[in-house]
């Protein structure tokens, strides 16, 4: 019996596979995948983003948030 953690995968990042070298905060299409139903930012086990990125990805959702592109709240 193989332990649950094991059979898990490693989501890739998206920014590393798509060779996107910036995280702009004015596209949201791209940021919606990071953000929740409940417009929180996702955690890096949800997310599959490397630490360098969900560093980025929460600065830029904080940006459009304040710039009115993202609510705050759903």
């Amino acid at each position: 019996m193989q332990n649950e953690k094991e059979q898990i995968k490693d989501k890739a990042c998206y920014y590393c596979v798509n060779n996107k070298l910036i995280v702009d905060y004015k596209d949201i299409t791209v940021l919606r995948r990071f953000v929740s139903s409940y417009m929180k930012i996702a955690p890096r086990r949800r997310s599959g983003l490397c630490a360098k990125h969900q560093r980025q990805v929460a600065t830029a959702v904080k940006r459009a948030r304040q710039a009115s592109l993202i609510p705050y709240t759903a």
